[in-house]
């Protein structure tokens, strides 16, 4: 179902709508270390790769932040995302897809070819999947949902089958469910992602 998936730019923009929303409900939180100051937007730039199948989205460049406008506090908030997914250079979508086409490809090269990602990239995120992404909460709270178990070996495709919708709508899902491991500078928040609605992708 993955293998020809293609993400357009009516994908990334629905994500970028989330995404928004999910910052103006951290916003409206206020800070959570000082818990007197207000929020303000301190967004900052990424370089997002898109793979072949999420070309449309490099040009989705900014990273919706805050700052907190207490003299002496000034903390960072960066809320979850459902475009970006942490640190990684690619978009989340890509890690999603791309890790499950490489796991379905025996060769390194046709892995390359069909993803536009290195093989090498797409072994270590298909060890992120099956190793430290098992024992985090996002990943236990989610498998506690879905029976019968998640098979571990087979993820993330194991993960993305049991979602409900089309191919499109099961990445979109998935990335709901992964964007509170997307910071660590906002506690507890899986809260401010279930308070935005299902991300609708216009076709």
């Amino acid at each position: 179902m993955f293998r020809e998936l293609e993400l357009g730019g009516e994908f990334f923009v629905a994500l970028e709508r989330a995404d928004a929303a999910i910052l103006a409900a951290v916003a409206a939180a206020g800070c959570a270390r000082c818990s007197v100051g207000r929020l303000h937007r301190s967004d900052y730039d990424r370089k997002p790769r898109g793979g072949l199948c999420g070309a449309a989205g490099e040009r989705f460049v900014r990273r919706f932040s805050l700052c907190c406008d207490r003299e002496g506090c000034r903390r960072r908030a960066t809320p979850p995302s459902l475009r970006f997914l942490g640190r990684r250079v690619y978009l989340g979508a890509v890690v999603l897809v791309a890790a499950m086409v490489g796991d379905a490809l025996a060769r390194a090269r046709d892995v390359r070819v069909a993803t536009g990602v290195p093989a090498r990239t797409v072994g270590r995120w298909l060890g992120w999947w099956r190793g430290p992404f098992t024992a985090t909460a996002v990943f236990i709270a989610l498998a506690s949902r879905l029976v019968p178990a998640v098979a571990m070996a087979a993820l993330p495709a194991s993960l993305l089958a049991r979602l409900a919708g089309d191919a499109i709508e099961r990445v979109a899902v998935a990335l709901r469910h992964l964007a509170p491991l997307t910071t660590a500078s906002v506690p507890d928040g899986s809260r401010f992602v279930r308070g935005v609605g299902p991300v609708i992708v216009s076709r």
